[in-house]
């Protein structure tokens, strides 16, 4: 297994990866406000490489003889005009997808997809990494609390 930067002819198979995470977020999703949009399969990946595009960003995919078993996408993103009011305003690197296939799952391959993109980051002089996790995908928590991160926000919803 390799982990290369984002090449156009593994569009295809990355698109399928994002429809299997957003599937499962759909199946946990206790509010029932995620949905799989019928346009999400073609658009979502485009949408996340552009934002990438713009913002510093990279894709880095892991692959095994040309089949791709995850892919991750990052930015580095940036404060509003007034965020140094209240805030110390570190540069940092933002997680925007984080995916391994279901059929390789603990098999490493996420650790080293978030180790490459920590690496990235650090090369641009990012103090923190940021990556928003579902609430519900327990195991998503687990695998981001034990590669070192913690919850520094939380997003509270009521349904009226």
């Amino acid at each position: 297994m390799k982990i290369i930067e984002y090449e156009d002819k593994y569009l295809e198979p990355m698109k399928d990866l994002l429809v299997e995470l957003e599937e499962y977020i759909v199946s946990i999703d206790e509010d029932h406000l995620d949905q799989l949009h019928p346009e999400y399969r073609d658009k979502m990946l485009l949408v996340d490489l552009e934002e990438a595009k713009k913002n510093q960003g990279k894709c880095y995919i892991a692959i095994e003889k040309e089949e791709v078993l995850g892919l991750i996408i990052g930015i580095i993103s940036s404060y509003s005009e007034y965020d140094y009011l209240d805030y110390k305003c570190p540069k940092r690197g933002v997680i925007t997808e984080l995916i391994v296939s279901s059929k390789i799952r603990s098999k490493g391959i996420g650790q080293q997809l978030i180790k490459k993109m920590e690496e990235y980051f650090k090369s641009l002089e990012c103090e923190y990494v940021l990556v928003d996790v579902f609430e519900y995908n327990d195991n998503a928590l687990k695998f981001y609390f034990k590669q070192g991160y913690h919850a520094r926000m939380l997003t509270t919803i009521k349904k009226l």
